[in-house]
């Protein structure tokens, strides 16, 4: 696979992280896993629409879309192949829903989302101008100065309550309890998950499995694992079993089958399942 990757302008900096330009060719047919992550899933596809087999909310129908958008989610996102996967991923997080789609984070919340619906006319412009600039480079700057331009449209900012509290719970080291962030933040703390939810489309609770569940994403795919127990203690789980369950529970499967279906090391997890 052939991966590019670019830094957004500096109209943009607070809200988007990066762009990353994808290619790959002679992929087999099958099922790919859109796994839960603390960001929003944002891509323009410049080749076949994607296709959700099954969206993160089973009450949604399989979709077929040049561009999209998903929210945060609990379930993993069943996404068919394509032989050729030619494309951009935006890399944002659900703070930036307002600046980038006027609406919060919890409106798109496990739904997978017609960029188009969330921006109209530009939203057109966008898939259309990526779809025929020939370079990356051109396809970056195209980028910069459409998403540039949503910036400041919305008049509603996320509290800065909220984003103290997300900043806390993604930071370094143990996530604080709700308790002491609303203690910081000076609301109950019934009232700060509410507006937690609304703005991140999770509820504190739910994001704290998601970033767990993405500690031991990262232990897989970079091997710091020598057995399942192993990799269940590192990334923060009680044990193996609850390592296992909460797999099956986000991602659908155990990291053993993740690994055998997305094609990466299994050799040292095969006598720990």
């Amino acid at each position: 696979m052939k991966v590019v990757t670019a830094t957004p302008s500096a109209p943009l900096a607070s809200v988007v992280r990066r762009y990353v330009g994808y290619r790959q060719t002679g992929i087999p047919p099958g099922i790919h896993r859109g796994l839960p992550t603390r960001d929003l899933t944002f891509i323009v596809s410049l080749e076949a629409p994607v296709r959700t087999a099954a969206p993160p909310d089973p009450t949604q129908a399989p979709v077929s879309l040049q561009a999209l958008v998903c929210g945060l989610h609990t379930r993993a996102a069943l996404i068919a192949r394509n032989p050729v996967e030619y494309g951009i991923a935006v890399e944002t997080g659900p703070l930036a829903a307002r600046a980038l789609f006027g609406l919060p984070a919890g409106e798109l919340a496990g739904t997978v989302v017609d960029l188009s619906t969330l921006l109209g006319r530009v939203g057109v412009e966008l898939v259309d101008r990526l779809s025929t600039a020939d370079t990356w480079t051109a396809r970056f700057a195209i980028l910069d100065e459409v998403l540039a331009r949503q910036i400041g449209r919305t008049t509603t900012e996320v509290p800065p309550e909220v984003r103290h509290a997300w900043r806390r719970l993604t930071g370094t080291g143990t996530p604080p309890p709700m308790e002491t962030l609303a203690n910081e933040v000076g609301w109950s703390r019934r009232h700060l998950t509410k507006r937690f939810h609304q703005e991140v489309g999770l509820p504190p609770r739910q994001l704290r499995r998601v970033l767990r569940f993405e500690r031991s994403l990262t232990l897989l795919r970079t091997g710091q694992w020598r057995t399942m127990t192993d990799l269940a203690s590192a990334a923060g789980y009680h044990d193996h079993p609850h390592l296992l369950h909460e797999w099956t529970d986000l991602a659908g499967c155990i990291p053993t089958t993740w690994l055998t279906q997305e094609h990466l090391r299994v050799q040292e997890a095969l006598d720990d399942r």
